[in-house]
């Protein structure tokens, strides 16, 4: 392949990066819009574009309904807002992950972060801090953060031979202290039967009952993981393709596989903190952009992540207002039913494709 063949072929896949980046963004505004007019409340589409109008300070404030107001802005568009952080950061992670380690199959849960977010949430309604509030926040979604950090910590800890951090030992270090988190979580189930049925419903993940207040906890922390994640995204890119080759290049392996996985487990910490335990959205948007735009990472980071954004808030939706009697499933069931049907499916196109 010369060098007019290699620019051609990157020029268009520039040009379907920025197609369906455009649609993305596009999607991702409607869908704001067209999320907040669903639920069990009916509220036409006119007095929610009031609702927001006045909350931009295009229309005077007075003008809408109060009950409206409290509908659109503090219930509905605090939990859309928040659900698409949560799918950008989930996405965002997984597709860090799967290239750090090289392994299809990675997501926020392969390095036992999201299992030590589990645990730190659980412990709290365990010691019945369920209803306690500390600077500002409440217990759980702090304690959770907490579990998450120590998880990272205990599985670099474990993942280095000989003072090095290796790709291998990284993975089996998460699956030990997954396992090992995830015992002390049934553990913690058997020796209160009262605090069961709060830790089980905070693990299949939901939005319910959360606001502004959680989306404000999250946001430092995602924001500080993409921040690190963008700057290391070229190193992304040159380890994938191998440690030998990486410092050949001039990349410090180690070095660049550490603070990725610290970016990772940042965002990853941050969302399942105020979220509980979403699968397959960390799994599945970095394979269904990766089989569109290819593997550059940059790209793939920005797509994922709206991909996974969009197909949170929606999932959310779905889990809000496909029972009749106006009873919430949780969002983590509704993205386990879909995510592993459509995994399937992307496994056997993708078998199909290389036969």
């Amino acid at each position: 392949m010369n060098r007019e063949e290699i620019y051609r072929l990157e020029e268009a896949a520039g040009r379907k990066f920025t197609i369906l980046l455009v649609l993305l963004i596009a999607a991702a505004a409607g869908s704001i819009f067209l999320a907040t007019l669903l639920g069990k409340a009916e509220i036409p589409a006119r007095g929610v574009a009031d609702v927001i109008m006045e909350a931009i300070g295009i229309r005077d404030e007075s003008m809408s309904d109060s009950t409206w107001r409290l509908i659109v802005l503090d219930i509905r568009l605090s939990r859309i807002c928040l659900g698409m952080l949560v799918g950008i950061a989930l996405a965002v992670a997984g597709t860090v992950f799967q290239g750090v380690l090289r392994n299809p199959l990675a997501d926020p849960f392969t390095i036992g972060v999201s299992t030590g977010a589990a645990f730190g949430a659980s412990l709290a309604l365990f010691l019945g801090g369920g209803s306690v509030q500390l600077v500002g926040f409440g217990l759980v979604p702090l304690a959770s953060l907490a579990g998450a950090m120590i998880a990272l910590i205990a599985v670099v800890t474990l993942g280095k031979v000989n003072g090095h951090l290796r790709r291998d030992t990284m993975v089996l270090a998460g699956i030990v202290v997954a396992t090992f988190l995830s015992a002390l979580i049934s553990l913690l189930k058997s020796l209160d039967e009262e605090s069961v049925a709060s830790i089980v419903f905070w693990v299949m993940g939901s939005f319910q009952g959360r606001g502004w207040d959680h989306l404000l906890l999250a946001l430092p922390y995602a924001a500080a993981g993409l921040i690190i994640i963008w700057t290391c995204s070229r190193e992304l890119d040159i380890l994938s393709m191998g440690d030998t080759q990486a410092k050949l290049l001039g990349v410090h392996a180690e070095r660049a596989r550490l603070l990725l996985m610290i970016g990772a487990s940042l965002i990853t910490a941050a969302a399942v903190s105020v979220s509980g335990v979403i699968g397959f959205v960390g799994l599945i948007m970095p394979h269904l952009m990766r089989m569109i735009v290819g593997a550059e990472h940059r790209r793939l980071l920005v797509l994922s992540g709206l991909a996974g954004g969009l197909a949170l808030v929606w999932s959310d939706v779905l889990a809000r207002t496909i029972l009749p009697g106006g009873e919430e499933l949780p969002v983590g069931v509704v993205t386990a039913l879909m995510g592993g049907p459509f995994f399937c499916f992307l496994l056997k196109r993708k078998r199909g494709s290389e036969t």
